[in-house]
């Protein structure tokens, strides 16, 4: 038998639709995709020039990490959509 006030309440079986959140849908957000980090001195730092390459701590074909609005997301894959890079979504994180 379920607890008094859980999944017997009323609350529990209200369907909810994309039409609920209409009033946030304007609302802006930043999207950061995380490539990979380093760590470097102040002196490597300043001696980045043009063309230097840096060595970030993810291997080719690793899943990047979707921030939205500096919290975890997702994670995805890197994909060239008409010269232009994207990411597609190949893991939602779950909020804990």
């Amino acid at each position: 038998m379920a607890a008094p006030g859980k999944a017997d309440s009323p609350e529990a079986h209200i369907e909810r639709s994309a039409a609920d959140l209409e009033a946030v849908f304007d609302v802006p957000v930043r999207i950061s995709v995380v490539l990979g980090r380093t760590k470097m001195p102040v002196s490597d730092l300043l001696r980045l020039d043009t063309g230097t390459v840096i060595e970030l701590d993810r291997q080719v074909g690793e899943a990047v990490e979707i921030f939205v609005n500096d919290r975890l997301v997702a994670r995805g894959e890197i994909v060239l959509v008409e010269n232009r890079l994207g990411v597609t979504m190949t893991e939602i994180i779950k909020p804990q």
